[in-house]
């Protein structure tokens, strides 16, 4: 029987922390998963992410089909999308950690180097920080307005700011969230950002794109 939901296992995910806040959300039969077939019968899909862009990427193109069932199923079928953190950054055309690496391109943009223009910002942007929804997605069914927990020292920069679902401010504007159609991404971590985070998630199961 076809799971409901694909948790990807490339190994560079918090799958633990994220499946039990998938589970505290609502989420019952959450595959997490490195097999191509039951991704390719999950009716929703989330792509974790933790560490360097390119370790993220190798490690996703690592394991036979899944890139193709992936493309398959987001792109042609459809089905709902999640990406965390740098499974949200992986959406873009390229990443610039440790060299530029191809990202999945589903997003035109790039994730470059979080610039330090005040010395008193500090980097990687770790903590509790506002999550403000663009005025184009305001009535989008995933995002709200909020408080999330991130950590990252890198930031996706779409091509259309039209892309751009909610920003954060950590000595100037960084993407805190991404969304076209059916794809959603976050910069911050869901799983660690308690009652926003669960609520995400929770929208995140319902959703009808």
């Amino acid at each position: 029987m076809a799971e409901a939901l694909a948790l990807i296992n490339y190994g560079a995910g918090n799958l633990h922390s994220v499946k039990n806040a998938l589970g505290a959300a609502g989420a019952r039969g959450v595959a997490v998963t490195h097999d191509p077939g039951i991704v390719r019968g999950a009716q929703r899909i989330v792509l974790p992410g933790v560490g360097a862009f390119r370790a993220c990427r190798e490690g996703l193109m690592g394991i036979p089909g899944m890139v193709e069932v992936l493309e398959e199923r987001v792109l042609k079928d459809a089905v709902p999308f999640l990406g965390i953190c740098v499974g949200m950054q992986l959406l873009a055309s390229r990443g610039l950690e440790h060299g530029a690496t191809r990202g999945l391109g589903w997003i035109a943009g790039q994730v470059t180097a979080i610039e330090r223009t005040d010395p008193a910002i500090k980097v990687p942007h770790m903590g509790w920080n506002d999550v403000r929804l663009t005025p184009h997605h305001r009535d989008h069914q995933l995002f709200d307005d909020g408080e999330a927990y991130f950590l990252h020292s890198y930031h996706f920069q779409p091509d259309d700011g039209r892309d751009i679902a909610a920003m954060t401010d950590h000595g100037g504007g960084l993407v805190a969230a991404v969304a076209r159609d059916n794809i959603a991404g976050v910069q911050f971590h869901p799983e660690k950002s308690q009652a926003y985070g669960i609520e995400l998630l929770r929208r995140f199961l319902e959703w009808r794109p």
